[in-house]
């Protein structure tokens, strides 16, 4: 699925306009994915994000500018879904990043290593993720996946890539 054309700056609009339109686009797009998928939806975790996020306040152009956080949506067969993740850091003056946008509060990898542990089985995270400390925010049960034997797997923040274990995986296990 690629849906391009976030990176505005000018007139999004509200509940009518062009950042209203490409989360239509963005949810219509999602919802026909998983129509398409089926039953196959089981074994599929599906997740968007983006490198960057908004303002959280309204530029002079009627738009808003790249801010540091974003949110993420996760969908598939192990998902524990139809709620909100993490902790809100709030939208009053001193709770913004730099006063103008979202604190960034949990960081991607967290949630990216959670699901790769969980649906995908991958037990060492240090050569997907150089550097970063997994246990820094304990990955917690944000997807709240559960391991299986074999998952399709479709992940990337700029286009979604399909990876499934090797057969020669499968038979160790």
């Amino acid at each position: 699925m690629d849906c391009g054309g976030w990176d505005n700056h000018v007139n999004e609009g509200g509940a009518q306009g062009q950042l209203s339109n490409l989360l239509k686009d963005l949810g219509q797009g999602m919802a026909a994915f998983r129509q398409d998928m089926g039953e196959r939806m089981e074994n599929i975790v599906f997740v968007t994000m983006s490198e960057f996020g908004r303002t959280a306040k309204e530029n002079g152009n009627r738009g808003t500018d790249h801010g540091h956080a974003n949110c993420m949506f996760v969908m598939g067969g192990d998902v524990k879904g139809g709620k909100v993740y993490g902790r809100w850091p709030g939208l009053d003056e001193g709770q913004l990043n730099e006063g103008r946008d979202l604190a960034l509060t949990t960081d991607f990898r967290s949630v990216l290593g959670e699901i790769l542990r969980k649906h995908n089985g991958v037990k060492d995270l240090a050569p997907v993720f150089p550097g970063f400390d997994t246990t820094r925010e304990g990955l917690r049960v944000w997807c709240g996946v559960k391991p299986v034997e074999q998952r399709s797997f479709l992940i990337d923040p700029n286009a979604l890539l399909t990876a499934s274990k090797s057969s020669a995986e499968k038979k160790e296990k």
